[in-house]
């Protein structure tokens, strides 16, 4: 009998658990009035973790891809409330930036997970360069 669920074995499980916690070092920075986004940070967070689960459990690719798609939206949607709080200036930076590299991280583990499981890689919204420039302005 297995002693670990196949979302426990992966490498992008394990990496957006590690940003569930740095998010919550972001969000006890931001001041009075801006819970609206810490609770956006805090969901989406989740939302990486719980879709990388939910994908890992499905047994069919195009339903693996489609939730290793959501996990890879809520971690760019991560980033982007990491840029307002950096912007705003209500964030620690070191903890911003830290929480930034992760996302990069799970970005780029999750964007050859998510061809692997598309049937024929057409449609999925992946350019060739989007992993390489997950890290890159795009200006």
């Amino acid at each position: 009998m297995p002693s670990q669920f196949d979302h426990e074995r992966l490498n992008v499980y394990q990496v957006a658990l590690d940003f569930l916690v740095a998010a919550e070092d972001v969000v006890v920075c931001f001041p009075e009035g801006r819970a609206y986004l810490a609770e956006q940070l805090r969901r989406a967070a989740t939302s990486i973790v719980l879709n990388i689960a939910e994908g890992a459990g499905e047994f069919s690719k195009r339903d693996k891809a489609r939730f290793y798609r959501m996990a890879l939206r809520s971690a760019t949607e991560c980033a982007a409330v990491l840029d307002v709080s950096k912007r705003l200036h209500f964030g620690q930076e070191k903890q911003v930036l830290a929480g930034r590299e992760m996302l990069l991280r799970i970005v780029a583990m999750l964007v050859p997970l998510v061809r692997k499981m598309s049937a024929s890689g057409a449609g999925s919204g992946l350019g060739s360069g989007t992993a390489k420039r997950a890290g890159k302005s795009l200006t």
